[in-house]
């Protein structure tokens, strides 16, 4: 975990601080733009629909990915994607999934802080029994006058903020 630690005052009063980069529904393009937004991230997440191994393997020089297995993700190369995965980053359970529809758990009984989604091409944050859901929206091709986005999900101090950001190109 790479996390970025500031030290404040002669208290010795430590504030932790972790970015992680989210982004789904690539479909085979990985933007410029994209790349920028996710180079400063400890973690990224990929809530599926990379639709190639190469985007795959290009996020993975970034930082290391947390993934899921999306319904377009087909092939040799997909197998050893999962239909959803966990992982705790600064004491936060995060969970991801594709299609939400298809978790097979439920978050707040598990103790998940966060569930990232993606498949609906939608950029959404809400809140549910105390777990925060973010569906990044899609970072690939043009769908349907569908919006282009990331999210970035900041840790700090135990606290989750997270933001949708908006893409250009």
């Amino acid at each position: 975990m790479l996390s970025i630690s500031i030290s404040e005052g002669i208290q010795g009063v430590k504030e932790s601080k972790t970015v992680i980069g989210i982004v789904s529904d690539t479909h085979g393009l990985l933007r410029n733009s994209v790349v920028d937004e996710l180079k400063d991230s400890a973690l990224i997440v990929h809530a599926g629909d990379f639709d190639t191994p190469e985007v795959l393997a290009e996020i993975k020089k970034i930082a290391p990915v947390l993934t899921a297995r999306g319904n377009m993700d087909r092939g040799t190369w997909a197998e050893g994607l999962s239909e959803y995965d966990l992982t705790e980053k600064a004491e936060n359970m995060l969970c991801v999934v594709h299609d939400l529809h298809h978790l097979a758990l439920d978050p707040a009984a598990a103790g998940i802080a966060a569930v990232i989604s993606g498949h609906t091409h939608l950029p959404a944050i809400s809140e549910h029994k105390g777990v925060l859901y973010i569906n990044p929206g899609s970072a690939g091709p043009r769908r349907s006058g569908k919006p282009l986005s990331v999210a970035r999900l900041l840790i700090e101090n135990g606290r989750l903020m997270p933001e949708i950001v908006m893409l250009e190109d």
